[in-house]
């Protein structure tokens, strides 16, 4: 019994014995068994004979089941990962065939139903892999089999070979790949050719059986189990089988007789409801439902085959009139007034969705399925013929004459707003019950329509509306009309609500006709029913909030301030008539009547501090975490929406939200809402909001703090956007250190996630605080590295820009001493190495051609991005620069050379470069950097004065403008000079980080240096170096193309 325990999992060799052992101890109630049990299950998933020997567990029927379906589970796991040929240790060829040789008489013999099941499934499974290559008779097999079954009456059989061909047609209808497809459509018309006559026997027997009163006898709830297995398998032939499914005659002669028998069937339930048992009952149920899954996967699947099959828009009508038969109970409920819980259901009502609601849905879905057949096809890049166009064209104008007319299209709007919209005693239920779940329910986005009737009812409703309005906009404006003046004492709220819930799923239609004044029936009817406090009266508060929230967005010039009066009487918890649901939805939708453009804060300031509050309080009050995110973004939206006339309402705000933050401790979801708040607050107050920085700071601190993996992967953004804020807001004297001490908790998310935003903060930091970064600049350049590394543009970018500003920084703050301990940190923390690494092979690619060219590992972007620091560098102190180069080590010792071979190959590389610079800063600051070399009056420079010339004359053409505005007067300056630090600065309100960029930049060498007077200096300075013009001529001039100097001569520098 413990054998599989007592020895080590590795070492247990694969048996029957020890597969029986080890199955049992995985079953048992011992959890080291169990954890031992599994261990060496998971062990043997790659052993050779493994899933074999599952098999001959599960075939086994001396053991017990609950081994045996514990095997069969396991094969089916298996099969999910080692079946297939390309998965690693895939099960073998010949394992692979002994499994299927047994797999369906296994199924078909198997006594226990979970056991069969179970064999179905997997022998669907094989099938999506093998068929119909390496198991072609899996399907002939199976039809044998239940064949035999029927002839020799053995009814368990039939019902095993029933389940194994419905997940075989399953596995299959839902494959993509075209073998599958194809090889299904080959077959489906003999399958259906079999099962379509053993199906018509099975339902005559059960339905005389039951005719006879026989519903005791065990042979009913099997005929009727065994005719629904045998119409689940047809319904997925008729819509998978055929490409084209009403020019097959099989096809048209089942249609055919499942549209008769839905109807039999419908009767039988009827006629003989009392003595039908529930468990027949439950499985007849189901037969309408597979037929009515039918028709639905017919439109939808094949939307042209439909109408052009026989009777097919009777049956639509039939589905209907079933439908409306519903509605006719759904909308004639009796309720009650009752004075402590308002308006009340009848106390017997179901909770759970009846079959006629179901039957209902797929009728409702159905004619939306034709409604957008007709007017919205499916568009598909298949080729068509013009058989194919004409079918389709046909079976529209089919649907819209014989169907869609517009009688039909009145009587279905007329039913939908009647009875489909109208609360059900089943929603009053459930408001009453849990009014805040309710109300999450009905605000559902929409993607669940087709599983829920009221929300497929109020798309059916807008479908109509949109394609019929010429006809149906009068009638609906005439019925609202008429609720709408409907004394204020009637009491029948459930259609007054289920009219205004249609006119404001129509408002964008609506609002194209000018007879509907909706402005007149807010100032005159819905700010008198707003009042009425009587019970019941909360489902119409309800349903005015949802029409406010429709219509505001899309009509302008409506009464705003009574509107906003509205809300604020909606969200007051002192009205008992304002139930939870009713707060709930008024604060939801108030975030439509605030967010559109129109909006002004002046007439909303008198209502936004009641407001304020009670949203809070509703949000304390609320128990879903979703909800009390969607309130907060109502909260949010009204600070984005008010700007700066949000200021006299930030203390009542952020005196709310810091409590709510705390009670939100342990979720995360919560909490990224208040940020998102704080950060639209902080937006809006601009400097304003430095008088909350010791409040926000800690909430920051907490958000990207990365010793919480949790809180960090759902707060660190928002926590880094509101940081961000906080910086921008922040002069560089009021720095607090509560401030800087968030610098070690921003560098460690540079390599984890927000990479973007965190790059942002740390230049932010870089201009707030320069001598603290450059003090502790390692720990800031380690993550750069890490970036430069990857050599992806976006992030390469943004990091050598860093670097450079770093460097402008120093130049200002410290001088060269400050430049030469930078310089020394970039060699340190590997900057230059990596640098030089990436622009060496870059020029390595660059001196190949032809077919052995080679790729460089940079673009030639992130090549700019590189040589834009090196160039930083040789403005500031081109001797600190060619020191800096020399002590740098890249790649292998063979590769490094001498200084001269480096500036050799790197100059040829940067001169190459240079014309692929487009912006005029960057290109500006390469021909200061280069220029700076001169004065070292060196060979490696000197011998391409050629090449500096050419850059000279590009720079200066397109820099140098003639800026005087006299005629006949030249006075020649360099555009990119700046004069007046104040020059670029804005008109309105200039953030703190706004004026620390802008005056850095004006002291920016680039913005500075006139590039005509600084080649001219270093010219002159190179000149004298050599000895004089005339040995500079001989020794380097001579050697320059005479167009160039040409060139250069232009200019008029020398």
């Amino acid at each position: 019994m413990n054998f599989a325990i007592e020895v080590t999992a590795e070492a247990n060799p694969l048996s029957k014995q020890t597969l029986y052992h080890v199955l049992q101890s995985s079953t048992s109630n011992d959890q080291q068994q169990i954890k031992t049990g599994t261990q060496q299950l998971q062990n043997w998933e790659t052993t050779v004979g493994f899933y074999s020997s599952l098999q001959s567990v599960y075939v086994d029927y001396t053991i017990p089941v609950e081994l045996r379906y514990l095997a069969i589970l396991q094969l089916k796991n298996g099969i999910d990962k080692y079946w297939r040929k390309t998965a690693p240790n895939a099960i073998k060829k010949e394992e692979r065939e002994s499994i299927r040789s047994q797999l369906i008489s296994s199924g078909i013999m198997e006594p226990d139903p979970r056991l069969a099941l179970q064999i179905s499934i997997v022998i669907g499974k094989i099938t999506r892999f093998e068929y119909p290559h390496e198991w072609p008779d899996a399907i002939s097999s199976t039809l044998r089999e239940l064949s035999s079954a029927l002839s020799a009456g053995n009814s368990v059989r039939l019902s095993r070979a029933f389940l194994i061909l419905l997940h075989i047609i399953k596995v299959l209808a839902s494959a993509k790949l075209l073998r599958h497809r194809t090889s299904l459509q080959s077959v489906a018309p003999d399958i259906i050719e079999s099962l379509s006559s053993i199906y018509v026997e099975k339902v005559n027997t059960w339905i005389n059986l039951l005719r006879n009163g026989d519903d005791e006898e065990r042979g009913t709830v099997e005929s009727i189990d065994q005719s629904l297995l045998a119409l689940r398998i047809l319904r997925r032939l008729l819509v998978a089988g055929y490409e084209f499914p009403n020019r097959h005659q099989e096809v048209k002669d089942v249609w055919s007789m499942l549209a008769s028998q839905s109807g039999e069937i419908l009767a039988l339930l009827h006629e003989e409801s009392a003595s039908i048992q529930s468990n027949s009952r439950s499985l007849i149920e189901k037969h309408l439902f597979q037929i009515s899954k039918l028709h639905l996967n017919m439109i939808k699947v094949h939307p042209a085959a439909f109408p052009l099959l026989p009777d097919s828009m009777n049956i639509a009508k039939a589905w209907w009139s079933l439908a409306r038969q519903f509605g006719d109970t759904m909308g004639s409920q009796t309720f009650l007034v009752n004075s402590n819980s308002g308006l009340n259901g009848e106390p017997d009502a179901e909770d759970r969705t009846s079959a006629l609601e179901k039957l209902s849905l797929s009728a409702l879905t159905l004619i939306r399925g034709c409604l957008k057949m007709v007017y919205n096809p499916m568009q598909t890049f298949k080729y068509q013929r013009a058989e194919d166009k004409e079918e389709k064209k046909i079976a529209q104008e089919r649907v819209k004459n014989d169907l869609l007319t517009g009688l039909f299209a009145q009587e279905v709007m007329e039913s939908l707003v009647t009875r489909f919209l109208v609360l059900t005693p089943r929603d009053l239920k459930q408001w009453e019950e849990d009014p805040e779940e309710w109300e999450r329910t009905q605000e559902s986005s929409g993607e669940d329509w087709d599983i829920s009737i009221r929300t497929c009812s109020e798309k059916l409703f807008l479908d109509l509306i949109i394609n019929y309005k010429e006809l149906l906009i009068q009638p609906l404006i005439h019925v609202f009309r008429a609720a709408a003046a409907t004394d204020l004492q009637n009491t029948d709220v459930l259609l007054k609500d289920s009219i205004y819930c249609a006119v404001g799923l129509a408002a964008p239609t609506l609002d194209r006709y000018s007879e509907f004044d909706i402005g007149y029936f807010l100032d005159h009817t819905l700010v008198e029913e707003i009042q009425i406090g009587r019970p019941g009266y909360n489902i119409l508060r309800r349903r005015i909030a949802v029409l406010l929230g429709h219509w505001l967005p899309i009509r302008e010039g409506l009464n705003r301030a009574l509107v906003y009066q509205i809300f604020q009487h909606l969200l007051s918890k002192e009205d008992l008539s304002n139930d939870l649901a009713v707060r709930i939805a008024a604060g939801k939708q108030l975030k439509h009547i605030i967010d559109p453009f129109e909006f002004t804060a002046e007439p909303f300031m008198p209502y936004a501090s009641a407001i304020f509050d009670r949203l809070m309080a509703l949000i304390v009050e609320v128990e879903q975490i979703e909800t009390k995110r969607e309130l907060l973004n109502t909260i949010n939206v009204i600070v984005l929406k008010m700007e700066q006339q949000i200021v006299p309402y930030t203390d009542q705000i952020i005196s709310l939200l810091i409590p709510l933050w705390d009670q939100a401790a342990e979720e995360p979801l919560m909490q990224q809402s208040i940020l998102g708040i704080l950060c639209s607050v902080a937006t809006s107050m601009q400097a304003d909001s430095r008088r909350y920085h010791p409040i926000l700071i800690p909430l920051i601190r907490s958000s990207i703090d990365t010793s919480s993996e949790m809180r960090s992967s759902y707060l660190s953004e928002d926590g880094l956007e509101l940081l961000s804020i906080v910086l921008m807001q922040t002069p560089s004297e009021a720095v607090s250190s509560d401030i800087i001490s968030l610098v070690q908790y921003v560098l460690p998310l540079v390599d984890i996630r927000s990479g973007k935003k965190t790059l942002e903060i740390i230049e932010l930091y870089i201009y707030l605080i320069p001598a603290e970064i450059l003090s502790n600049v390692g720990i800031v350049l380690a993550p750069l590295v890490s970036l430069l590394r990857s050599a992806r543009r976006e992030g390469t970018g943004t990091a050598t820009s860093l670097v450079e500003i770093l460097i402008r920084q120093a130049d200002s703050i410290g001088g060269m001493a400050a430049v030469t301990e930078l310089a020394q940190s970039l060699l340190s923390s590997n900057w230059l190495s990596v640098t030089l690494a990436g622009l060496r092979k870059a020029f390595l690619a660059h001196q190949t051609s032809g077919p052995n060219r080679t790729t460089s590992a940079i673009d030639g972007v992130v090549e700019t991005d590189y040589l834009n620091v090196l160039a930083r560098l040789a403005v500031a102190s081109p001797p600190l620069f060619i020191t800096a180069l020399d002590a740098t080590t890249y790649g292998d010792d063979e590769a490094q050379g001498t200084l001269s071979q480096k500036l050799d190959w790197l100059l040829t590389e940067w001169f190459s470069h240079i014309d692929s610079i487009g912006h005029p800063v960057h290109k500006k600051l390469h021909c200061l950097a280069l220029t700076s070399l001169l004065e070292t009056a060196q060979p490696w420079i000197l011998g391409r004065l050629q090449s500096l010339m050419t850059v000279w004359t590009d720079v200066i053409n397109e820099l140098v403008i003639d800026s005087s505005l006299q005629e006949g007067v030249v006075e020649k300056r360099d555009c990119l000079v700046y004069t007046d630090p104040d020059a670029s600065k804005p008109e309105g309100p200039e953030s703190p980080a706004d004026l620390r960029t802008r005056l850095l930049e004006f002291r920016d060498p680039v913005h500075q240096i006139d590039v005509r007077s600084f080649v001219r200096d270093k010219l002159a300075i190179t000149i004298e170096s050599c000895g004089g013009m005339e040995a500079f001529q001989r020794e380097w001039v001579q050697s320059v193309d005479e167009d160039v100097v040409k060139g250069f001569g232009a200019l008029g520098i020398i």
